[in-house]
């Protein structure tokens, strides 16, 4: 482990969190700041690795600490045959706010999800608002199945708005997407419509700067990529779950301040969809934030636009708190 920036707080533990130890990675510059908790996507997709690439800045005003989640990353290396369930998930999240809250005297924590962890995020904030002080969602998902269908079209329209022929073979070929129920199908052609949608830069593909900052990471380990190859394997409950998952059939009313930092080139969740459910949500407080020229990975695609709007996130709720 590297603390290049010298950072006062840099820590990587495993913690026993409800019956198995998973994997914390703590950074920031102060204690007293507020503690924001970053929740991956995936599911399964440990994004510990690429702190390094966005969040020096957040670090002067937030602890941002990274928890692998069981079915991911370090936790999983560590618990090979423990796999996640939503509810085994929710009960993780909850034990790893209360650790966090102790560990630095705080009331609440800040809950940040990212794709997957955006749906981890808002079912914790709504049944658990005492806990926190507000939710960020970035790469928000409100219907995978919505989100599915709206990037499907969106690729197919540029494809023929470039007359490329090759790729509206291979979309007719993958055929009624994305179906009707989950099952390897579904899977399969889900990494087909990724990989075309990566040519169009609509989703987050392995290209090769992707997989230079994994290896940069000071956290890196060899068995890190092990535990990706195994991730969706291990995540078949929750991409299940995920599947089926509709924000649009719940409530709109939240007893915490929400706030969306959306990329305006995301199209694997596509930011019309929860730019519209945003505007519906009932909040004490709320603001979206749309990042030109980012897609899915918006923190890594414009890192300075992002933490300005983490700024002024945090200057606002500084203010009514």
């Amino acid at each position: 482990m590297r603390n290049r920036q010298n950072r006062e707080i840099f820590i990587e533990e495993y913690v026993s969190i409800n019956g198995i130890d998973q994997y914390l990675f703590h950074s920031g510059t102060n204690y007293d700041n507020p503690v924001m908790l970053f929740l991956h996507g995936g599911p399964g997709f440990a994004e510990s690795l690429f702190a390094h690439a966005f969040q020096e800045k957040w670090e002067e005003i937030f602890t941002v600490v990274h928890w692998d989640q069981r079915g991911a990353g370090k936790t999983l290396t560590r618990n090979p045959n423990i796999y996640p369930t939503i509810d085994s998930m929710l009960e993780d999240l909850y034990d790893t706010v209360q650790y966090l809250k102790k560990k630095y005297n705080k009331q609440k924590v800040i809950i940040l999800g990212h794709s997957w962890g955006s749906v981890l995020g808002t079912i914790f904030t709504k049944k658990y608002p005492e806990e926190v002080a507000y939710y960020i969602g970035v790469g928000q998902v409100i219907s995978l199945i919505d989100n599915e269908r709206v990037g499907y079209e969106k690729v197919k329209e540029l494809a023929i708005k470039a007359n490329d022929k090759k790729t509206l073979k291979r979309l007719e070929a993958i055929g009624n997407y994305p179906g009707e129920k989950f099952d390897s199908s579904f899977m399969t052609k889900c990494s087909k419509v990724r990989r075309i949608q990566g040519k169009y830069n609509l989703a987050i593909t392995m290209t090769l700067p992707l997989i230079k900052n994994i290896f940069k990471s000071p956290i890196f380990k060899l068995s890190d990529i092990s535990a990706l190859s195994k991730a969706a394997k291990a995540n078949k409950k929750v991409l299940e779950f995920l599947y089926y998952f509709n924000l649009n059939a719940e409530s709109t009313e939240y007893m915490v301040p929400i706030y969306y930092i959306l990329g305006e080139n995301d199209w694997q969740t596509p930011y019309v969809i929860a730019q519209n459910y945003f505007n519906k949500i009932n909040a004490p407080s709320k603001g979206l934030y749309l990042i030109p020229n980012a897609g899915h990975g918006t923190m890594v695609d414009q890192p300075q636009l992002f933490f300005e709007a983490l700024l002024d996130v945090n200057n606002k709720e500084s203010k009514n708190s």
